[in-house]
């Protein structure tokens, strides 16, 4: 299969996939559930990232610092939009940025997460465009770690639709046009980077950074307000069978 191909695939039923999983954890209100899949979508970003992502950015790149300093600039750059509003994350069915008590204002949050989620899997594209040119074992991983944690965002953007609103098919289809915006990040990434090359590591380094941004900075705040102990070891084994997704995938595509 062509490398354009993989990245069709990859990001067309990644989105799908995702947002249908999450309609069905949204409508069946699993809060555990979901709780469950963030520390595991912790795990796989984590692993994807150390195991993979890095490694051949700086393989390719051959320049240590430069990587290291890309994935600075990222994390800063992508602090920045979250603070715009632009990049906006949640993944419970509560979220601060969005509360509020007016009708009006529901329907505004609601929309803005929308734009924020359709801007968000653009990139997800791209990230994993850059990944399958580099190489079709990394655009797997790349790929998985991006719909793991896309599942328990992509409910929590669900819920929200909801309390804003929106009717479940309305925030199903809303949802799913949004991740269109995958498949076209993907093919314009490919034509744009076939000219390109030398741009795939600062591409690999700044997907680093979006995921060490979302796992750190979104995803593991939200673990603290579980506290008791039994929590605390649940989400300990999930992370760590994250990370070992990813190291089994990596021995399996390897062979």
């Amino acid at each position: 299969m062509s490398v354009l191909l993989w990245i069709v695939a990859a990001s067309f039923l990644g989105g799908a996939l995702s947002v249908v999983c999450a309609a069905l954890f949204a409508l069946n209100a699993r809060a555990h559930w979901v709780n469950g899949l963030v520390s595991y979508a912790i795990g796989a970003l984590l692993g994807a990232v150390f195991l993979d992502i890095l490694p051949e950015a700086m393989r390719l790149s051959g320049n240590f610092a430069a990587v290291s300093g890309t994935i600075l600039l990222g994390i800063l750059l992508f602090f920045t939009l979250e603070k715009l509003l632009i990049w906006r994350h949640c993944h419970h069915d509560h979220c601060e940025a969005h509360e509020s008590h007016s009708s009006h204002a529901h329907g505004r949050s609601g929309m803005m997460i929308i734009v924020g989620d359709t801007f968000h899997n653009f990139v997800d594209g791209v990230i994993i465009a850059a990944a399958f040119m580099t190489d079709i074992h990394l655009g797997i991983v790349t790929s998985l770690a991006i719909i793991a944690h896309e599942i328990p965002q992509e409910v929590g953007d669900f819920m929200i639709l909801l309390h804003s609103g929106y009717s479940k098919a309305q925030a199903l289809m809303l949802n799913l046009v949004s991740s269109l915006a995958t498949l076209l990040g993907g093919i314009l990434a490919y034509f744009a980077l076939q000219s390109m090359q030398h741009a795939v590591p600062i591409l690999l380094a700044l997907a680093a950074a979006s995921m060490i941004y979302v796992a750190v900075a979104d995803l593991i705040p939200g673990l603290h307000k579980r506290t008791q102990l039994r929590d605390t070891i649940e989400q300990v084994v999930l992370i760590a069978l994250g990370v070992s997704s990813i190291f089994f995938v990596n021995l399996m595509v390897g062979m």
